[in-house]
């Protein structure tokens, strides 16, 4: 599920920047290869995305449009050692990280991954690992997508969800709509599964205009793997584990790892946690279902980077949402400080 919070604060850069300051550019890039071979010497950072987006989007104000992932995916390949997850892992394991390592991961199994991201990617000779909740392909929608598409075309000016335990919304603009929208999932996100969906339903149920193309299909996951690009597990239905029972919890790791399996027929090594928090999302008996599931690795949402010590079932992501190259840089050398 995509992380608002990461998204809040983001603006559009002119993406023309190192095109008409390419002394500035080079001399930008050139001081942060100076600071990140201090504090980022033998680490490899692992970026998360979740959507991108052809165009803006006003009830998505924080996802990056095509436009702005290209400029972020072109600093990347200018300033680091851009490596498959798998590989940059087995490196790492036998101390072998080329410098600036970095790799970059989705969640969830967004369409656009396939239609918008993977064509930037590729082009730039970028690879990246997509961890897909199996079951929201074919149609399927998770559960703050349907809150937000349910906001979106909303004919009140007044959403009175007091019947759900929650407000009365004013929803007359557009950025009414938007803070309604990530209100209510702030709200409503760790409440117990079954009345989570009961409540985004109730709220999806106020549009007639539902896309049924958010999510990728099970032929445009094979589309993906035989692009390059790498498939991980990230569960069934993207439950927060920590609030499951052990026995549901293995479940989903296990049937999802077996869902993909069968899509693309290969088997699959790496898988991310849903939501990803040490603690609110996960626990230490989640890192043993799935090494026992069968899993090589596992990626959570803690920041920080990883090195040959970091317990390969808790590796670190982090993805700057900032406004300009230099800002984007130097957060990714300020969060090197931190080691999984």
């Amino acid at each position: 599920m995509m992380q608002v919070s990461n998204y809040s604060s983001v603006i559009q850069r002119n993406p023309t920047e190192s095109e008409r300051l390419p002394f500035l550019a080079s001399s930008r890039n050139a001081l942060f290869r100076l600071g990140y071979s201090t504090l980022g010497r033998n680490c490899l950072s692992i970026l998360i995305y979740h959507s991108v987006l052809d165009a803006p989007d006003f009830m998505r104000p924080g996802v990056p449009t095509a436009e702005q992932f290209r400029w972020e995916m072109q600093l990347l390949r200018d300033n680091f050692n851009m490596l498959p997850l798998s590989q940059a892992i087995r490196l790492m394991r036998e101390g072998r990280l080329p410098p600036r390592a970095a790799c970059v991961t989705f969640d969830d199994g967004y369409a656009d991954n396939l239609k918008v991201a993977t064509p930037i990617m590729k082009q730039l000779d970028i690879p990246a690992t997509f961890f897909i909740a199996t079951g929201f392909l074919d149609g399927g929608r998770m559960w703050n997508d349907t809150v937000i598409e349910g906001l979106r075309h909303c004919p009140d000016r007044h959403l009175d969800l007091s019947a759900l335990n929650l407000p009365v919304y004013e929803v007359n603009t557009p950025a009414d709509r938007v803070n309604t929208a990530y209100d209510i999932i702030s709200k409503i996100k760790y409440l117990d599964e079954g009345l989570r969906n009961e409540i985004a339903a109730a709220i999806g149920s106020i549009s007639k205009d539902m896309s049924g193309d958010l999510m990728l299909t099970r032929d445009q996951v094979r589309e993906l793997r035989q692009s390059g690009m790498e498939i991980g597990g990230h569960t069934v239905n993207h439950p927060i584990l920590a609030r499951l029972s052990a026995a549901r919890s293995r479940e989903e790791i296990l049937s999802g790892k077996e869902d993909l399996e069968s899509i693309i027929q290969e088997r699959l090594g790496l898988f991310a946690y849903p939501n990803g928090r040490y603690g609110a999302d996960y626990s230490k008996e989640h890192v043993e279902y799935v090494r026992e599931a069968g899993f090589d690795a596992a990626v959570t949402t803690n920041g920080g980077v990883s090195e040959k010590s970091t317990n390969l079932y808790e590796l670190p992501r982090f993805t700057p949402w900032d406004r300009t190259a230099s800002r984007f840089l130097l957060r990714m050398t300020l969060n090197a400080r931190h080691r999984g």
